[in-house]
């Protein structure tokens, strides 16, 4: 037994440790090392911590333990049932096992995870994809798109048969009861009746229609109020508006993706809109008043004398309504200046005439010149 670890150091208690600090300490590690859990589960380190627990945890065990080492076990020492390896012998009688079991998902538990007794089981949920216009995106619409659906059969209503009878199986529960004998006693674990699929009945012939899953595939329509403000990547969820469930389950949802097509002439941000505003080298010169298309209306803006390519004039609140947020948008307007390509003899006249004048004496053009040099 020279081999064996220590108990005290097992636990990671000191030999002066208070009962309710052993307790502690071997609860903390059977959640650790239970064969259960997926990520540290450790059989053998769980029994070696279990047999250290019952040892430890027993007053008279404890002392023969403390003045004889392994030793006071060996051959049967001690009334341990022929060693300490063996778990008849274990003290969980004092452990809330509830507290070591609820975190493995209730493994354990008098019913295991399946809902009691109803066998309904709740529809797959679907996704879709839809295409909208820029406009619907921006002002919302109203749309109806086709979806495949499960639908109760019509032939036997959902239930998949004729000539129902109580399952033999189950005695008309639609669940069963099956037992496992483990190292911490006899549980019970509740399931779903596999013959009856958690009905608690069964049909003497099959729906040929539905082939007794009680549930067909239909093309359906379904109406949609698209919010204003959706953008491209925006998911929405139709609640109860999926496949039917099993045996009388509620729906499953609908998600809906959105993509929105581009617009002619309006770039969007978010809630934020952009458009190009072209003006003529005249216009960019002189300044000038401007018409702005906005999704709220065209507007009137004045362009100031001197304006220069690229230069963004904000609209306040002229952008996206985005019923999501209940926030407003602006939106940008960006300058093009448009360089002629054609021109007139007379307008080349006038350009020409432009260029005797002095504006090589700006600043930018000062700080250009002086690296030409």
């Amino acid at each position: 037994m020279a081999d064996k670890q220590d108990y005290y150091d097992l636990l990671g208690v000191s030999k002066s440790a208070s009962d309710a600090e052993i307790k502690s300490a071997f609860r903390k590690l059977a959640k650790k090392y239970h064969p259960d859990n997926k990520e540290t589960g450790d059989e053998a380190k769980f029994k070696e911590i279990g047999e250290a627990y019952s040892v430890l945890s027993d007053k008279q065990k404890r002392a023969q333990y403390d003045q004889f080492g392994h030793a006071a076990f060996q051959n049967g020492g001690a009334g341990f049932g022929g060693g300490a390896g063996g778990f008849n012998g274990f003290g969980f009688e004092d452990i809330d096992l509830s507290d070591l079991f609820n975190m493995f998902g209730g493994g354990f538990s008098s019913r295991g995870r399946s809902s009691k007794g109803t066998g309904k089981t709740k529809g797959r949920d679907i996704e879709t994809n839809i295409e909208i216009s820029f406009e619907d995106a921006v002002y919302g619409c109203e749309k109806t798109f086709k979806v495949s659906l499960d639908e109760p059969c019509n032939e036997c209503s959902g239930k998949g048969g004729k000539g129902e009878k109580t399952c033999s199986t189950c005695g008309g529960r639609g669940r069963v009861v099956s037992q496992q004998r483990t190292m911490f006693g006899v549980f019970q674990t509740e399931t779903a009746c596999p013959d009856c699929g958690g009905r608690g009945v069964t049909y003497a012939e099959v729906c040929t229609h539905c082939h007794g899953k009680g549930i067909i595939e239909k093309v359906k329509e379904i109406n949609l109020r698209v919010p204003r403000g959706v953008e491209t990547g925006d998911t929405l969820r139709m609640s109860g508006k999926g496949n039917a469930g099993l045996n009388g389950g509620p729906r499953g949802d609908i998600y809906i993706n959105f993509r929105v097509k581009e617009h002619e002439i309006y770039k969007r941000d978010g809630r934020d809109i952009y458009v190009n505003i072209p003006l003529t080298v005249t216009e960019a010169i002189l300044g000038c008043e401007k018409e702005v298309p906005t999704i709220h209306g065209t507007i009137i803006t004045k362009i100031p004398a001197g304006t220069q390519n690229l230069e963004k004039f904000r609209f306040k609140g002229k952008g996206v309504d985005d019923e999501k947020s209940g926030r407003l948008g602006d939106e940008y307007g960006i300058v093009n200046i448009i360089i002629p390509d054609k021109l007139t003899k007379e307008q080349k006249d006038l350009i020409k005439s432009l260029s005797e004048t002095t504006l090589d004496n700006s600043k930018e053009f000062k700080t250009y010149y002086k690296y030409t040099k």
